[in-house]
């Protein structure tokens, strides 16, 4: 590699963004599916010096410093197991992966809102068994008015995901980007085929 490489590599913002790592737990899970669990490249060079993970696959590309020199990882693994949060969090994303990304009312998939089923106008909660996505036509159509009033039904009634329920629904969604490298650990859970 010639000098001139390295220093645009380094600085080119689109460079820094590259070379992902994937992060597994000491398990050999991903810390997450949806959103994957990576670190920047940067990252995932200084937990390996640190001696806090161990690399499992690198990128064919280097990094230097005067003293050393370092394949970027692509996948490393904790050594320290990370306990799963048991609790799941009432966020806008985690509502969207537990309907799939899907409106509850119609099936529509794209631009996404959420909506109360019994309305907050009417004593509803902000809550995961009240509340479900929707694409902005159905939650027009409804408006503040009860279910049955407005001849709307819902695909599947809304309940608080486990955080099993969600690592299971994120595995359906797989970013954009997935390395050759990566596809070993993301689903080396999954039923083989006979």
């Amino acid at each position: 590699m010639d000098g001139d490489f390295r220093t645009n590599f380094v600085r080119d913002p689109v460079n820094l963004r590259s070379h992902p790592a994937l992060v597994l737990n000491a398990d050999y899970r991903p810390l997450s599916y949806y959103p994957l669990s990576v670190w920047p490249w940067q990252e995932a060079v200084k937990a390996a010096f640190l001696d806090r993970v161990t690399i499992l696959a690198e990128y064919d590309r280097v990094v230097r410093s005067p003293s050393m020199e370092i394949r970027i990882p692509s996948v490393v693994v904790l050594k320290d197991f990370v306990k799963p949060q048991k609790r799941v969090a009432f966020t806008r994303f985690n509502l969207f992966l537990r309907d799939e990304f899907e409106c509850q009312y119609c099936g529509a998939r794209g631009e996404l809102t959420f909506d109360h089923v019994i309305p907050r106008a009417r004593g509803g909660r902000t809550s995961w068994e009240n509340v479900v996505a929707a694409c902005a036509p159905c939650n027009l159509k409804k408006g503040s008015r009860l279910l049955r009033q407005s001849g709307m039904h819902l695909r599947k009634p809304p309940g608080q995901p486990t955080s099993e329920q969600l690592r299971n629904l994120g595995r359906k969604f797989p970013p954009n980007y997935l390395h050759e490298s990566w596809l070993d650990f993301l689903y080396w859970d999954a039923e083989l085929e006979a």
